[in-house]
């Protein structure tokens, strides 16, 4: 295998280290124990955390070994944000949670054989410490000059609203993890996105003070951003969540599909496990056709797959073809077809009725009058059947799961009509 240093820089995967010849050498003499930490600060990883946890894949299939840390104790207090201050979650929440998160991680690590990955939970060494330990054995290895110079923190201090001690000691906590994990399982790198820089340092300037002899790294990987200058992982619904109660798969699918093609080399090379071959040809074929959306189609394939299995890929695959006329509508489970059309236009009607009336209720067409053009024209479909007459209506019988049309103006302009009987 390439260099697992010089394959991150390739896929854009290294911002900082701490000391990178120093890192460089602990990899290629390996194997390595690194850790990456993830708060449940909500019931679900969003595709932001993908980053990370595809990083620990990669490092693990390097042939190192993982420590996945969802954060019980963590995720009671949270990171400082920027802007304001998180709302505390209960104790209880925050353990449904950890389980969730630690369902989502799972599958993408090998939890066996000679490097296999741990799940752990901080927790484990903080419950039970009181505040005095935690004060005399923890804090008085921190500075608060330096705490300060953190970026979170200090935007915090300059605004109205300042920042709370608890969230201040977020990186306490963030330090003890590292040093407890070296302590117990010799853990001697921790992985995380670069705007974490300050809570990895934390962590390993606490174990230089109480174990001088150690030799521990850090590697920070950039934050990924779009060229329209929103935030990566956004969508006007909101984030976009791994767990399929919350984005489902077509719609997770749909948002790596619907990627912006300045955006879509760097997300291939830092999401994809596809070789430099591979990729450089779907780059070069993205540059030339970009219309084809070649790369993006295969992203949202590799990553769906990932995510939701091979099964719910090929079903979501299969509801995007049935939408635009390439495939059976009728063969879509409701489940499936129901979240593909809640990405659409929608309007309830009480029940079926005239096409045109429909075509204008759902707004595919400004007017009645506009929607009887549309059919004289042939530019009208129900179901991907077209529509012949200007007159004609919509019984119970065709409707898909006993509630659902799916209506088609010319060859991409969809809606969704769902029936809902008074």
């Amino acid at each position: 295998m390439t260099d697992i240093v010089d394959e991150l820089k390739w896929r854009g995967l290294f911002a900082q280290s701490t000391d990178e010849d120093a890192l460089r050498k602990a990899l290629a003499d390996g194997p390595v124990t690194f850790y990456c930490g993830f708060d449940p600060t909500a019931p679900s990883l969003h595709v932001g955390h993908l980053v990370q946890v595809l990083t620990m894949r990669r490092l693990q299939l390097a042939g190192h070994r993982p420590l996945a840390l969802v954060g019980g104790a963590t995720g009671q207090i949270g990171d400082p944000k920027p802007t304001a201050e998180r709302t505390l979650n209960s104790p209880e929440t925050v353990a449904a949670w950890v389980e969730r998160v630690r369902s989502q991680i799972e599958p993408f690590l090998i939890f066996e054989g000679d490097n296999a990955a741990t799940m752990v939970n901080n927790l484990d060494w903080t419950g039970g410490m009181s505040a005095i330990e935690f004060l005399r054995d923890i804090g008085k290895h921190f500075r608060v000059n330096k705490m300060l110079t953190k970026d979170s923190v200090a935007r915090r201090l300059e605004s109205e609203q300042g920042i709370s001690y608890t969230e201040f000691s977020y990186q306490l906590l963030q330090g003890m993890d590292f040093l407890e994990l070296y302590r117990r399982y010799g853990c001697v790198l921790q992985q995380g996105g670069s705007d974490q820089w300050g809570n990895l340092t934390a962590g390993l300037d606490l174990i230089h003070r109480l174990e001088p002899d150690a030799h521990v790294h850090a590697l920070a990987t950039p934050l990924m951003t779009k060229a329209d200058g929103t935030k990566f992982g956004k969508t006007e619904g909101g984030a976009v969540w791994l767990d399929p109660e919350m984005t489902t798969p077509y719609a997770f699918y749909q948002f790596w599909l619907n990627v912006d093609d300045r955006d879509i080399s760097g997300y291939m090379r830092i999401l994809s496990f596809k070789s430099r071959e591979e990729l450089e040809e779907l780059e070069k074929v993205t540059e030339e056709r970009p219309q084809a959306r070649t790369a993006q189609r295969a992203l949202a394939e590799e990553l769906t797959t990932l995510v939701h299995g091979a099964e719910q890929c090929a079903a979501v695959i299969a509801a995007s073809k049935a939408l635009f006329g390439q495939g059976e509508l009728t063969e879509l489970d409701e489940a499936t077809l129901a979240a593909a059309l809640s990405e659409l236009p929608k309007a309830e009607v009480a029940e079926p009725g005239l096409v045109v009336d429909l075509f204008a209720e759902v707004g595919l067409v400004p007017s009645k009058s506009a929607a009887r053009r549309t059919v004289k024209e042939g530019g009208a479909y129900v179901n991907n059947v077209k529509v012949t007459a200007e007159d004609a209506t919509v019984s119970a019988g065709d409707l898909l799961h006993g509630r659902w049309l799916v209506l088609r103006r010319g060859k991409k302009n969809l809606a969704a009509v769902e029936v809902k009987a008074g």
